[in-house]
């Protein structure tokens, strides 16, 4: 059976359009109600980020659950990883988040954690699907769920976040310059790096239910990097609007990416013979990344981009540590999902312990030129793609050019009718150029 609303992460889209609507919210926090039903535990934790139609959304959900038995413990605003991390430890049996991540407020979806704290599988998102297409039922009055609202839940996620450094790390005498992106980390996250000492100064913390992401945060992270160079911080930090993002900033005011951070951690741990085994990247993830952990001797294996498939990739190899260029950085021995803030705090325990700067830390690694253009085809024709000679030899043609010393990738996009062609090398200007022509010829290929 195909998904009719779960994508790749969730369900999600423009509030007031189908799926993303109040009475289908009902129903979906029915439908869950019922499949999660068949567990023991008849609890569910929903949290939300700050985007003004998570009222809306947090309540037909709540309904939703109560009509199919299932009791609701409600946290408000939290980061994504924070639902994760309570949904194991109030022994729920699964985990809601109302968030659409790093989009504008006018979008909104809706993400389940299992018991364990990790994405559903396919096969619990397709019987959730299945249950929606029978009719809403009411279960007898006696057995409807209660609601009740979890008044420790921010206190609880600060001492869990404060856990994940070894006793007795400190980061007094350190500035922070820390963007919230008027998010749902926008209380929990200044109150961790206060809490370890850190003098911060904090940055989109003023959240108004539409200016979530809105020109600051992991996506628009100017804001944080001038305020690096304004106060002559340390690091900066900028998380997303969900909280499971994070991008940093060097004492300059140079941007230091989900690629570098990573590259810092897996280094970090495999001098301290911690690392575990070698990295999870994804098709997107920097060439010079692995470079940079081949010549540590460090493996790296690329999946999909998509934090489950790094998740599934990570399990598969009992690895610890996978990432995306766009700071969704995994680290299975402190929690089980992406989380911005504890990502943020290994990267600033290396600092500490290393007694290097950020800059210093990233030194190793010389990040590759990237072009990527988009070339607009009909959706029937994003498949074909890959049966076409004539692209397939542009790309061999390419690659040749390249010489080892560097990438192509071809693929469509998932939600989009388009075909991403992305070319990395050591010339900015030789990648561009060719990144140029390989677009031409797909274009002439699938528009013609």
């Amino acid at each position: 059976m195909s998904r009719t609303y779960f994508g790749t992460d969730g369900v999600r889209g423009r509030v007031g359009e189908p799926p993303i609507t109040a009475d289908f919210m009902l129903r979906l926090g029915r439908a869950a109600g019922v499949v999660l039903a068949r567990n023991e535990r008849r609890s569910v934790v929903i949290g939300k980020d700050t985007r003004i139609s998570g009222y809306m959304f947090e309540s037909a959900l709540e309904a939703g659950l109560a009509a199919a038995g299932a009791n609701v413990l409600l946290l408000g605003p939290m980061p994504t990883p924070a639902i994760a991390y309570l949904t194991r430890t109030l022994y729920a049996c699964a985990g809601i988040v109302i968030s659409a991540s790093h989009n504008p407020y006018q979008d909104n979806g809706i993400k389940f954690f299992s018991a364990d704290g990790e994405k559903f599988s396919d096969e619990q998102e397709r019987a959730i699907e299945e249950e929606l297409e029978r009719p809403f039922t009411t279960v007898e009055s006696s057995r409807l769920g209660k609601a009740s609202r979890v008044d420790d839940a921010a206190g609880r996620y600060i001492e869990f976040c404060k856990g994940t450094t070894p006793f007795g790390t400190s980061l007094g005498g350190m500035r922070i310059v820390l963007d919230c992106a008027n998010g749902a980390t926008y209380r929990v996250a200044p109150a961790v790096l206060e809490e370890l000492g850190a003098d911060v100064r904090t940055l989109g913390d003023d959240p108004d239910g539409m200016n979530i992401n809105r020109d600051c945060g992991s996506t628009h992270p100017a804001a944080m990097l001038k305020g690096v160079s304004d106060t002559g911080a340390d690091v900066g930090i900028a998380l997303d609007g969900d909280g499971d993002r994070v991008v940093m900033a060097d004492a300059d005011g140079n941007l230091v990416d989900g690629d570098q951070l990573l590259y810092i951690m897996a280094v970090a741990r495999q001098n301290a013979g911690q690392l575990d085994g070698g990295v999870v990247g994804t098709v997107m993830s920097n060439f010079g990344l692995e470079l940079a952990l081949r010549e540590c001797g460090i493996p790296f294996e690329r999946t999909p981009v998509g934090d489950r498939h790094i998740h599934r990739a990570l399990t598969a190899n009992g690895w610890k540590l996978g990432g995306e260029a766009s700071g969704h950085i995994l680290c299975l021995d402190r929690t089980s999902t992406g989380d911005g803030i504890i990502s943020a705090l290994q990267v600033l325990e290396v600092m500490v312990r290393s007694g290097k700067s950020l800059a210093e830390l990233a030194d190793g690694f010389e990040k590759f030129p990237q072009t990527m253009i988009n070339v607009p085809v009909a959706p029937e024709a994003r498949g074909r793609f890959e049966e076409s000679g004539r692209i397939r030899d542009a790309v061999r043609d390419v690659e040749a050019r390249l010489n080892g010393k560097g990438r192509v990738i071809l693929r469509p996009s998932g939600t989009e009718p388009l075909i991403r062609v992305t070319l990395e090398g050591s010339d900015s200007g030789e990648v561009e150029r060719l990144a140029r022509e390989l677009a031409d010829t797909v274009k002439q290929e699938l528009q013609g």
